[in-house]
């Protein structure tokens, strides 16, 4: 930025690029409406009233609107690459994301953070960085990758990151671990985001007294409450399988807004492109009686302040021109975006040029040669712990259930009556053999399984099926593909999705995704499934750190005990 350039402009001593006439300008300081044109020079707003311009663009009486903020999302989960997705949250609003990588850091490390940042340059989009605290995330779990916080540290001089991620091992931090303290040491004066689902009371006190200035795992209002009382930002998060707005959001009011703003977290493609993204997340909030104001306030002004993010979040002179144009209040239907002033969709459709990176990455599948009698669990005992699915919610409930056992073999096998099923976790990296065996109720399968190499945190391949047959073909499809999606019947494929970006992620376009996405949950309801989004559903079953029981690579885990359980009880 020439500074003198932007100085003269907004002292009209110059023709400015851009005049954004007779708007409606939501002034997220003052908290008004105000009629008012908008000057922009260089990406920048210069000022408001007339000016001299290059491009007039008469609102007639449009609402102007700082550019929707994301303040904590995991770009992988969308499975497309940073282009596509930047092609789709464009057209929502969206000028700037704050993301983790710590989804690709489990599987590649410091390659998989590096990617990542290379491929965010010259996008459409603002892509701040959080660096990923939890890599992995406890030690019950096989992760591609360990990173210290020497390894961390190199990364901290990219102006684009702003702080250390989501701080997930929060037994670490209360036990006082001094791995975990030295990374959130080298992250002293930038931000450290929480992640404490259910901690409350004095671990609570304890956990943020390290530092920690977030949380985006809020599920009830009387534990957003605590958080907030105890100094903590409340990130309101509305993801794909994570919907914990309707639950929060009646604790925000006048006295205290400014110490929430939103997040989508976690979401896949066929939501950014029916629902939106943030501006969807708005749109909620003003349906359930939040102020419009206050709610884009919350999406803008509050993230970047969160963030210490001085040039955005707002539609003033000084301040990067992230500009969004909509006809009203109600819907949050952007007919109009700027991105640093220049235009990047137009009544839903994506104009800005397409940025795609060139560069490969190594395969990230390496598993032990997989047999037939891999997955067959020999009963012990009568009763079993069974991991129980919350509808549109990442934690679970542990309920014990009496075993399905097939008297001849001495298998405890999936219950189909009871909608009990086998659920496996294959380590996928260092070809170590582990393979992690339970089950869960939840899923309604009646035949088949469907499998997945998406697999949060440590991203080892996890599959939930009727029968052995089934989950056997689907985990080897996985592997056959380099990482990706997958339903399978018996022996036959019914439908899969390869994602050779670390298992994660693919460069096909974003509706191409869509479009098989939908086709493979159209089979896996064929196949007798309930659940709206089976495979976001399926990613969350393995993580270590969310309540109450889950799987990983080396077992059964007891989140609220933080150690390894035996499955029969």
């Amino acid at each position: 930025m020439d500074i003198r350039e932007i100085i003269k402009a907004a002292n009209g001593e110059i023709i400015v690029d851009l005049l954004l006439k007779n708007g409606k300008l939501i002034n997220v300081f003052s908290g008004e409406i105000l009629k008012e044109s908008v000057a922009v020079h260089k990406g920048f707003v210069v000022g408001f009233g007339n000016y001299k311009a290059k491009k007039v663009l008469d609102l007639s009486g449009k609402y102007i609107a700082p550019g929707f903020i994301d303040g904590h999302v995991h770009i992988e989960s969308s499975m497309v690459s940073v282009s596509e997705f930047a092609r789709a949250v464009a057209p929502c609003g969206v000028t700037s994301v704050i993301t983790d990588a710590h989804e690709i850091a489990n599987v590649l490390g410091i390659d998989g953070i590096k990617y990542m940042f290379e491929s965010s340059k010259n996008q459409p989009l603002n892509v701040f960085f959080m660096l990923p605290s939890c890599v992995p995330a406890t030690n019950m779990e096989t992760a591609g990758a360990h990173l210290s916080g020497f390894d961390l540290y190199p990364f901290l001089r990219e102006k684009w990151v702003v702080g250390l991620g989501e701080v997930m091992n929060f037994p670490g931090v209360i036990s006082a671990d001094d791995d975990l303290l030295n990374k959130m040491k080298i992250a002293s004066g930038k931000r450290i985001d929480g992640h404490s689902p259910g901690l409350m009371g004095k671990a609570l006190s304890s956990y943020i007294t390290s530092g920690i200035a977030s949380d985006h795992e809020s599920t009830t209002l009387i534990e957003a409450k605590e958080k907030l009382e105890k100094g903590m930002y409340v990130m309101v998060r509305e993801g794909t399988s994570e919907k914990n707005l309707k639950d929060i959001i009646p604790l925000v009011n006048e006295k205290n807004y400014s110490r929430f703003f939103f997040v989508t977290d976690d979401r896949h493609p066929q939501d950014l492109v029916k629902e939106g993204s943030i501006n969807f997340i708005i749109r909620k909030a003003i349906s359930l009686g939040l102020d419009p104001i206050i709610a884009i306030k919350m999406a803008t002004l509050n993230t970047a302040e969160y963030f210490r993010l001085p040039r955005i979040g707002a539609v003033a002179p000084g301040y990067q021109a992230d500009i969004v144009i909509l006809n009203n209040l109600k819907e949050i239907k952007p007919v109009m975006v700027f991105r640093r002033g220049e235009l990047v969709s137009v009544n839903g459709e994506f104009v800005a040029k397409k940025v795609k990176l060139t560069g490969m990455l190594r395969g990230s599948i390496n598993v032990r040669w997989l047999i037939d009698n891999d997955f067959i669990i020999p009963a012990i005992k009568k009763k079993i712990q069974v991991i129980e699915i919350v509808p549109h919610q990442i934690i679970t409930r542990k309920k014990i259930y009496p075993a399905k056992i097939d008297v001849i073999r001495k298998l405890a096998v999936s219950d189909i009556k009871n909608d009990i099923l086998k659920m496996v976790v294959v380590e996928r990296h260092l070809a170590s053999g582990n393979i992690g065996k339970g089950f869960v109720k939840g899923f309604g399968l009646k035949k088949g399984a469907i499998a997945s190499s998406v697999a949060h945190d440590s991203h080892n391949i996890i599959c939930v099926g009727v029968d052995d047959k089934s989950i056997f073909t689907a985990c080897v499809e996985i592997v056959k593909m380099g990482g990706g999606l997958c339903v399978a019947d018996g022996e036959k494929i019914l439908g899969q999705i390869p994602l050779p970006i670390a298992g994660l992620m693919t460069d096909k376009p974003l509706e191409k995704v869509v479009s098989e996405l939908e086709k493979l949950v159209a089979v896996t309801k064929k196949l007798g499934c309930k659940l709206d989004d089976p495979f976001m559903t399926l990613s969350f079953l393995a993580l270590p750190v969310i309540p109450e029981l889950k799987l990983t690579d080396k077992g059964l885990v007891d989140v609220s005990k933080m150690k390894l359980v035996g499955l029969f009880v």
